[in-house]
């Protein structure tokens, strides 16, 4: 004990041992020691010492260190010491005392004892598990080592993290950890743990790390917050930037929403703290990570809806318009709002009318453009703003006329200024860099836009006083080649090749403009001048730039100026130039390291004003139009003939196509017109269907009830003529009428027992017909008995329907009969006749009642009779698809014989012919004097050979 207390004090007796020795001992120590307490102590000591010896306590105790960790999990206080030894070795604290090899060096030795740690994946499972204790002295420093860890080794460590059961989500559990100083140092964690790696940003994403972050911002203050709500902006990055899955989550799960309070920016804008200021421009970041140009068009079309929809853009653009907003806050704020309208029609014409808070008001674009074309404002915010002024005219081909319009005649109000103004005057200012931005931004006013290109050649510009107006072309023309001043403005590189990509994008695809440009009649030579001359480095730009525009001349020429026609173009460049030299000069222009740049992304982003030279859309156009142009140079008038030609005929063919397409969608029109007159008519048709049935069952109703009415009426007739008549009259129609029914009942049993006998019949038949079923598929006998048995059953059920018919009528009958001679008996005086009728009737109603029965049965035996024939024609089909089933396979063994007789037939063939020409050849041998043996002599020769061999097997 007073060997660590000598240690940690600073005092000792004697001579001082070394660094190393001090350490070897503490290690041997905590190897040895039994005692808790005393490994603590060890423990503790090797702490103090780890920062001022971290090469001898990293090499030597590192192993025991660990051990500690596997060991003694039961002692919180021994764990941190061993965790904060762990980082003070492992941690690259950057001090700013050390030069640059010193601290290369401390990098150097970070790595080597994180690629020690890390060399057994369960040492970072270990500190994993160890985040799950609760205990402060355990978490904080856990915590803090495996940032270090993910600093040094992030990939590998991201690895591990990633296969280990419920890695990502123990490290989650720290944003809800109640200590600040926790929570905080696990934002640290989690930015270093989800850089780079989508898997993990995924699981984080999912794990509630949106709603965790935005309450952390929202606790924080948002934007007046400290630096935790910058390290929760930087984690939301992380986790969105370049993952189209975490945005798509963040969007669907209305995050875009919980955003625009952030930028709820008051009146009093003055006093942006440093914090403020980086808070503001990470929460720009994210909106832009959301609408990014290089998402896909239907995520951000989405998100840029969703931030229209909840105010964020409006929010946006107020920022925008406010005072006392700082000049980095600003120029973000621009190139959000830029993202957030690029391509979005509906955001795009909310932008178009916003307006600044001045007297008197003015459209934001004015402003802006204002700013773009004024020398003195900062590079990077001119930049923000001619991307702002591109992304608002992007596929906005309504933006496009309206900016277009402010430089026609007619539209023109000299009491405002307006955007068409700001771009003339900045496109011919002393400015370069405004020369520049004024014309690309006007080339974006006439992007893909074939009716503004035609507009633009109407623009007339009044150059002095008593001069004539020249056209905006022309005077674009007149700045590249004419005047003393002018030339001295132009001479620039930066404002030539400005001008000579406003004038590509203007007259590419636009025959009217190019007729424009070649009528005058100074600019094919000054072309042709600079693309011959051996100019500097800088200056080969501008001549790759003419040649595309002298190249544009002829590949969207429509002849129609006699002097300048495609042949006579192309023979100029090659008796001026030279068709390779002018390849070569066009070629040029791609091979540019400022074009590499500027291809790569929309935004205009240089570092200096020199460098700004391309724009991202006119390196497209470059990209497009330098392979037609080198075909179109080199091509021969008859292949040009001959492409005019095929183009003639495939627009023939074209305008076919549209007519048949034209009479197609005509006839599918009127097709679908029939149809839903079809529709309509069959609705009607059901319709007065139904009210036809309606009607019939009315009538039947009526009809029922007249007769219903005429039978009561028929009844009251017949009684009122009964009770007038003498009783012996009704007796005796009485005797006659159970007369005839007695005798229709006898003819009815005589039926009957002959139905029985016939019945009986057929069940020996069926009976006879079941033993033979099995025989039926053998030939087509069985199925003609069974169809005869089938006619019969049926002539057997008709007639007993039409028995039954007959008992049915026989009953009504007797009824009748019964109630009229009840009415007879209750006019007339009794007699024994009458109870002689009486018995009569009752052995006709027992006879009846057994002929019922009777019938009851039959019905039975008929209904049994139908199941079975039901059973035999399933087993007949049975048997009939077998025998179809037989039948093909005969049919194709038949056909597999006609084969093999064929290919034997074919064998036979080729061994006569085999045969003749060995005959032949031993004909040809023996004349040629060959001794030749006769396939009668082999044969004897082998029954020979064959009786030596028996003879030697019997000896």
């Amino acid at each position: 004990m007073n060997f660590f207390r000598g240690v940690i004090s600073g005092q000792a007796a004697g001579p001082q041992p070394s660094g190393a020795e001090t350490i070897q001992k503490l290690c041997d120590r905590v190897a040895s020691s039994t005692l808790l307490e005393d490994r603590r102590d060890a423990v503790r000591a090797l702490k103090s010492l780890s920062k001022k010896y971290r090469m001898e306590v990293g090499t030597q105790a590192m192993d025991h260190l660990i051990n500690i960790l596997q060991t003694d999990r039961s002692d919180s206080e021994i764990l941190g010491y061993a965790l904060d030894t762990l980082y003070n070795v492992i941690c690259n604290d950057e001090e700013e005392e050390q030069d640059e090899n010193a601290q290369k060096q401390a990098d150097d030795l970070g790595l080597q004892f994180t690629d020690t740690f890390v060399q057994d994946p369960e040492h970072v499972t270990l500190l994993l598990t160890l985040l799950e204790e609760f205990d402060f002295h355990v978490r904080w420093p856990g915590v803090k080592l495996l940032t270090a860890l993910l600093k040094n080794q992030g990939p590998q460590i991201q690895g591990i993290i990633l296969v280990s059961p419920m890695g990502v989500s123990r490290l989650m559990d720290l944003l809800a950890d109640s200590r600040e100083v926790i929570r905080n140092d696990g934002l640290l964690l989690l930015q270093q743990l989800t850089k780079s790696n989508a898997a993990i940003q995924k699981i984080v994403a999912f794990e509630n790390a949106f709603e965790r972050l935005l309450d952390i911002i929202t606790e924080e203050g948002s934007s007046d917050g400290g630096i935790v709500v910058e390290d929760c902006l930087l984690l939301l990055l992380n986790l969105l930037k370049n993952n189209s899955s975490n945005q798509n989550f963040f969007k669907e799960g209305s995050y875009i929403q919980r955003m625009k309070p952030w930028f709820e920016v008051g009146d009093d804008n003055s006093g942006w703290s440093a914090q403020k200021v980086t808070n503001l421009h990470l929460m720009l970041q994210l909106v832009r990570v959301m609408v990014s140009p290089v998402n896909s068009p239907g995520a951000t079309a989405s998100c840029q809806k969703s931030m229209f929809q909840c105010g964020l853009l409006q929010q946006l653009c107020t920022i925008l318009m406010a005072t006392g907003v700082p000049a980095d806050i600003l120029t973000e704020t621009i190139n959000t709002v830029s993202e957030v309208i690029r391509g979005s029609q509906v955001n795009q014409d909310y932008f178009a009318s916003v307006n600044a808070p001045s007297n008197p008001p003015r459209p934001a674009i004015v402003v802006l453009l204002m700013s773009m074309v004024n020398e003195r404002q900062p590079f990077v915010l001119r930049c923000a703003v001619l991307y702002c002024f591109q992304c608002f005219l992007y596929k906005n081909q309504k933006g496009q006329g309206e900016i277009v319009a402010t430089l026609l005649p007619s539209t023109i109000d000299a009491n405002s200024i307006s955007a068409g103004q700001l771009l003339c005057g900045g496109l011919f200012s002393a400015d370069s860099l405004s020369n520049w931005c004024a014309a690309v931004a006007l080339a974006h006013a006439l992007q893909d836009n074939l009716t503004q290109k035609e507009q633009l050649l109407r623009v007339q510009l009044a150059t002095s006083l008593g001069k004539p107006p020249v056209s905006l072309l022309q005077q674009c023309t007149n700045i590249l080649s004419q005047g003393d001043k002018i030339v001295r403005r132009g001479s620039k590189v930066q404002t030539r090749v400005g001008l000579l990509m406003l004038l590509c994008t203007w007259i590419s695809n636009c025959p009217i403009a190019v007729t424009h440009f070649l009528h005058n009649q100074e600019n094919v030579p000054f072309l042709t001048a600079q693309i011959s001359e051996n100019l500097g480095e800088d200056e080969r730009l501008v001549q790759g730039l003419c040649a595309l525009l002298l190249g544009i001349c002829i590949y969207y020429n429509d002849n129609s100026l006699e002097n300048y026609t495609k042949e006579k173009l192309k023979q100029l460049i090659e008796k001026r130039i030279g068709k390779e030299n002018f390849v070569e000069k066009l070629c040029f222009i791609t091979k540019h390291e400022l074009y590499s740049r500027a291809a790569q992304k929309p935004q205009p982003v240089f570092p200096s004003p020199e460098q700004m030279l391309f724009d991202h859309e006119f390196t497209k156009l470059v990209k497009e139009l330098e392979g037609v142009i080198t075909k179109a140079v080199h091509k021969s008038s008859e292949e040009e003939k001959k492409e005019e030609e095929v183009k003639k005929t495939l627009e023939q063919h074209d305008n076919i196509v549209t007519q048949y397409k034209e009479l197609i969608r005509e006839q599918d029109a009127q097709l679908q017109e029939l149809k839903e007159q079809v529709a309509c008519m069959t609705s009607q048709n059901e319709q007065l269907q139904a009210t036809i049935t309606q009607q019939q069952s009315q009538i039947l109703q009526h009809k029922d009830q007249y007769n219903i009415l005429k039978l009561k009426l028929a009844k009251e007739n017949q009684g009122q003529s009964n009770s007038q008549g003498d009783g012996s009259q009704v007796n005796g129609l009485q005797t006659e009428e159970l007369t005839q029914l007695r005798e229709e009942v006898e003819e009815l049993r005589k039926q009957h027992s002959l139905l029985q006998t016939q019945l009986g019949d057929k069940d020996a038949l069926i009976s006879s017909l079941k033993s033979g079923a099995a025989q039926t598929a053998e030939g087509p006998a069985g199925g003609s008995d069974d169809t005869e048995l089938l006619q019969e059953l049926e002539a057997l059920r008709s007639q007993v329907q039409s028995q039954s018919t007959e008992i049915g009528q026989l009953k009504m009958e007797r009824q009748d009969l019964l109630r009229r001679a009840e009415v007879g008996c209750s006019d007339t005086l009794p007699s024994s006749d009458s109870s002689l009728d009486a018995a009569k009737m009752a052995e006709l109603e027992s006879r009846l009642g057994a002929q019922t029965s009777e019938m009851e049965r039959l019905k039975a035996e008929v209904k049994n009779l139908s199941e079975s024939r039901a059973e035999l024609e399933k087993r007949l089909d049975s048997t009939t698809s077998t025998v179809a089933i037989l039948q093909t396979e005969k049919e194709k063994l038949q056909t597999d014989v006609q084969e093999s007789k064929k290919e034997q037939d074919d064998l036979l063939m080729l061994l006569a012919d085999q045969d003749q020409k060995i005959t032949n050849l031993k004909r040809r041998l023996k004349q040629l004097g060959e001794t030749v043996e006769d396939e009668d002599d082999l044969d004897t020769r082998d029954q020979t050979d064959d009786d030596d061999e028996e003879d030697e097997d019997e000896d």
